[in-house]
């Protein structure tokens, strides 16, 4: 039985305590009526606030409680209130927002301030932290794994509970979605369980169709198989536009777009619609110019970029010239036919392969044979395929059956050259030798630059070799070996540096025709010389060094043509090594260093066309000119 004495005694402790507690000061709450929503979703606990004013007093200590696991020295750096400090209330309640701010804490905290008998105050913090995050679950991730997505996860780990922080973890996982290409994809819901454990759900944007709308000639195969990304496979950004690249790129479509919508179907599923716009692929073609090569000329071609709505390439070309430029009078002046019917497959057996093949027919005035009638007759074929464990190297393989005639053009010219030169003229025999060949010629290459059109970043590298088998003779029979390379290194803004280097050898044939040596000079290989200027033999090397940099200010000016224009600033050294019978009679230098300037513009569909002057900075022989020459090229000199 309880005593009356000892209930009164203990009621009247009770109420001394209560008044010792409400005399020595306030008790001061977060007023937060902007506070966003907590994953716990705990109401706040609001009550009346104590009366008693303890503004003037300063504080003595500050102490933290409820704090389990955030570290109550972390909680007082974040706050503007110190030991030592003026209490003030609007401080103080704004420290609590900071506190709640963390995202640790529940909305259940509270400051009292109690005063010492000294005159200061120590002040107790109450806090209520947020369960503890303790494991995770992740559903629907398929293309990014869950290893990568635990990354960003797991710093939350037994920690409590931080909106703040989650929502910094989520966008770090969009972001590495974003990163990948995958768009669409979006983190669809987060929850946590009693027992801490935070569960994610992510949609990633799976494609439920993909629509191609207008092809009017172009068969629909023809498309699909340009285009990578599958219906039921999650949208991706980059692969799309490699899709997209690669229908512009076939040059039957003048323009190329997607679109992608919500489907019908299936809220969680995209539909995508590919649109083009197809251009006219059939055409006729006159031109003329100068060249190097043919001189004066006139051309004459008929082309279809999307053969039967099938992305094959078909032209046929025919060309008369005048004969070459510039050339010394090792050529004979006699004029350039020319005739060629070319066919490209795009899709070769697979996406991997194309095929290259054409039938020609060539008459001019050899100039790798001096003072000869040169007549080709041939069919070839170059099939490339795309490595797939490396973008940047193809492998290519040409074969092709040819026909070489050479005739007299001059005899009174060689009979007088050979006598000057006491060398045999039945040599000349040889010099005329032509033949009958197969040829085999797999190859490799190498492409890192960052354009084709004027490239400033990367490399371009190709090995080649080729078997050439006389099937009138196997004595004829030869292999030869070239290579080449180049760096470009950007320079300011708009400019590049290239180096190149390139070789080739005759690896067997004691009997290799002259028609087939290796030459230098001209355009296309030591400029500032004639064509073959430099020399012929059975093996040569040499390199170059060119700077290009837009014209000042044409590169401003709004024409799509000048924004390709580059002046150049070159030197191109080479030698050639044992030299043929032509070497001799002309008395070439066989090796030569000239530096020069010129002009380059890249068109679209032909290549880079080149003007350069060049003059040589060692002895050009008595056939070549000290001053140097102009020189005319259509594509790339090394390629």
């Amino acid at each position: 039985m309880i005593s009356l004495s000892g209930l009164y005694k203990n009621l009247i402790l009770f109420l001394l305590i209560l008044v010792s507690f409400l005399w020595a000061g306030e008790v001061c709450y977060a007023d937060m009526p902007d506070t966003p929503d907590s994953i716990m979703e705990e109401e706040a606990d609001y009550v009346e606030e104590a009366a008693y004013d303890s503004n003037t007093a300063y504080i003595n200590d500050i102490e933290i409680l409820g704090a389990n696991i955030i570290k109550p020295e972390y909680i007082l750096s974040k706050m503007s209130l110190q030991k030592g400090d003026l209490y003030d209330k609007d401080a103080m309640q704004q420290d609590l927002k900071t506190i709640y701010r963390l995202g640790y804490f529940t909305e259940r905290m509270k400051a009292i301030p109690v005063k010492n008998p000294n005159g200061t105050i120590s002040l107790k913090i109450i806090l209520e932290e947020n369960i503890p995050v303790t494991d995770f679950t992740i559903e629907g991730n398929t293309v990014v794994s869950s290893d990568e997505i635990m990354r960003y996860l797991l710093p939350l780990k037994g920690k409590p509970q931080n909106i703040t922080a989650i929502n910094e973890a989520m966008e770090k996982i969009n972001e590495s979605y974003y990163s990948k290409g995958y768009i669409l994809s979006k983190i669809d819901s987060i929850y946590d369980d009693p027992d801490g454990t935070l569960n994610l759900s992510i949609t990633e944007g799976k494609i439920n169709k993909i629509m191609i709308t207008g092809n009017e000639k172009t068969k629909g195969y023809i498309i699909e198989r340009n285009i990578m990304t599958e219906p039921g496979t999650v949208y991706n950004e980059n692969q799309i536009k490699q899709d997209l690249v690669r229908l512009y790129s076939t040059q039957a479509f003048k323009d190329v777009n997607r679109t992608i919508e919500v489907s019908e179907d299936d809220p969680d599923k995209f539909d995508i619609t590919i649109e083009l716009k197809e251009q006219r692929t059939a055409s006729v073609s006159v031109g003329g110019g100068l060249d190097s090569a043919t001189g004066a000329f006139g051309s004459l071609g008929i082309s279809d970029n999307n053969f039967r709505g099938m992305n094959q390439r078909v032209s046929l070309t025919g060309l008369v010239g005048s004969g070459i430029l510039m050339s010394d009078s090792s050529i004979k002046n006699h004029m350039n036919y020319q005739a060629e019917l070319s066919f490209f497959e795009p899709h070769f057996l697979n996406a991997d392969n194309s095929l290259m093949s054409k039938i020609y027919f060539r008459d001019l005035g050899s100039y790798q044979v001096p003072l000869a009638i040169e007549r080709r007759i041939g069919i070839e074929g170059t099939i490339a395929h795309r490595l797939k464990f490396n973008k940047r190297m193809s492998t290519t393989l040409t074969g092709g059956v040819e026909y070489i005639n050479l005739s007299e053009g001059d005899i009174a010219a060689i009979n007088r050259l050979y006598r000057e030169h006491n060398l045999n003229i039945a040599d000349r025999a040889k010099q005329l030798e032509g033949g009958f060949f197969l040829r085999l010629a797999p190859g490799l290459a190498y492409d890192s630059r960052d354009s084709a059109t004027n490239p400033r970043h990367g490399a371009l590298a190709s090995v080649r070799y080729e078997e050439n088998f006389g099937l009138d003779g196997f004595g004829k029979t030869n292999g030869r070996l070239t290579g080449m390379a180049k760096k470009f290194i950007p320079i300011a803004k708009k400019s590049s540096l290239t180096f190149t280097g390139r070789g080739g050898l005759t690896v067997h044939g004691s009997d290799v025709p002259e028609i087939m040596a290796f030459r230098l000079g001209g355009p296309y290989t030591i400029r500032g010389y004639k064509v073959n200027g430099v020399g012929t033999g059975r093996a040569f090397i040499m390199g170059s060094a060119e700077l290009a940099t837009p014209i000042p200010f044409v590169d401003r000016l709004k024409v799509n043509f000048l924004q390709n224009l580059r002046l150049t600033f070159w030197v191109d050294a080479g030698k050639v090594f044992d030299p043929t019978i032509a070497s001799v009679l002309y008395d070439r230098p066989v090796h030569a260093i000239t530096a020069g300037i010129g002009l380059k513009i890249n068109m679209p569909g032909i290549g880079p066309l080149s003007v350069d002057y060049g003059f040589p900075l060692t002895n050009p022989g008595p056939n070549g000119s000290p001053n140097g020459y102009f020189t005319f090229g259509v594509g790339d000199m090394m390629y």
